[in-house]
């Protein structure tokens, strides 16, 4: 039977091969590359660039580089589980731009806009009409899909309430992931309340944490949200959000959306990371401390984790009590989890 490789997951052989011998021996200088793979007799291409090899390990996510210059397999169950990330995002993108390409989606929204010409109700527009009346949440939230769906730019939105339930940032985290993904320029503006609920605020981070731009607004604000300047739902009644919204794409009333947004925007605060407004050193890591924070995912045995970052394993232990100390947390399992949610790792 042959042996098992990660071709399927893009890695070329003689990478695969590095980070096999790297498996072996436990990791080694940039500067022994070229002596250890010369040395290996399942490694075919010695003439090697070792700077470029180095990049490519880490890159793939196969190796970390240690503060001692050591360089460090990462764990094989982690590092093919990053592998399969890539493979999947990849494919999803390529996916996503075929959609937008074969224009399917339009295909199948014409169809089911046929149904609607026979309503007499008010809340529903011509098919073709620039503005489009949505009634019902599950209407709008099927509108919302789509929008984020096709947003390539820009995406500004707003939570005049502040507070997100825990249903509402289920359904946003995979809206939101998927445009900041595609490095769309994410506005958000949420009202005040939002300080004080601990969910909203830890979701907040999150978003900052991807490259988000978030800011808190002390002024009453307008429900809105405007995709690529070319799109613009708005509540048809702002008081009982669940009647359903107003989707228009006439580029007048899309334009003074924007303008909306921007005079909140201006007014608004930047997300603070305490209480009072100010920076506390409790809310950043140092390089370090990432890096042993990463080492909590990457490492299976202290040993491992110490030899990493060319520490002493009683000094390494000490540095993860403090961490966690830090953190609140009550073990590892947990400090990664929050270390993440504060966008430390």
């Amino acid at each position: 039977m042959p042996q098992a490789n990660l071709q399927f997951l893009n890695v070329e052989p003689d990478d695969e091969e590095t980070y096999r011998l790297l498996l072996r021996l436990g990791g080694f200088k940039e500067a022994e590359l070229a002596r250890q793979l010369s040395a290996d007799p399942h490694h075919e291409d010695t003439a090697l660039d070792q700077r470029a090899v180095h990049l490519r390990l880490t890159e793939l996510g196969l190796a970390t580089e240690t503060p001692g210059g050591l360089l460090a397999p990462v764990s094989p169950a982690k590092a093919v589980e990053g592998l399969v990330e890539r493979t999947v995002g990849r494919l999803r993108h390529k996916l996503e731009e075929e959609v937008i390409r074969s224009g399917v989606v339009d295909s199948l929204l014409a169809e089911h806009e046929k149904s609607m010409v026979g309503d007499a109700s008010p809340a529903t527009s011509a098919p073709n009409s620039q503005t489009q009346h949505i009634k019902g949440m599950a209407a709008v939230r099927a509108v919302i899909d789509e929008l984020t769906f096709f947003t390539r730019t820009e995406n500004l939105t707003t939570s005049p309430t502040g507070t997100l339930s825990q249903e509402s940032i289920a359904h946003a985290r995979l809206m939101d992931s998927r445009i900041l993904r595609r490095g769309v320029h994410m506005r958000t503006i949420l009202a005040s309340p939002a300080l004080d609920d601990p969910a909203t605020m830890s979701y907040l981070r999150e978003l900052t944490s991807k490259g988000a731009h978030i800011r808190i607004s002390y002024d009453p604000i307008e429900r809105l949200i405007v995709c690529d300047r070319a799109a613009a739902l708005t509540p048809i009644d702002p008081a009982h959000t669940s009647k359903g919204a107003i989707l228009t794409r006439e580029p007048g009333l899309v334009a003074a959306l924007v303008s909306l947004f921007e005079r909140m925007w201006q007014t608004a605060h930047d997300l603070p990371t305490s209480d009072d407004g100010e920076v506390e050193a409790d809310d950043f890591a140092s390089d370090f401390e990432r890096q042993l924070l990463r080492s909590l995912y990457t490492a299976e045995k202290d040993e491992t984790g110490a030899r990493e970052l060319g520490i002493a394993v009683r000094t390494y232990r000490k540095h993860v009590a403090s961490v966690m100390q830090r953190l609140g947390a009550t073990n590892r399992f947990q400090a990664a989890l929050l270390a993440h949610e504060r966008g430390w790792i």
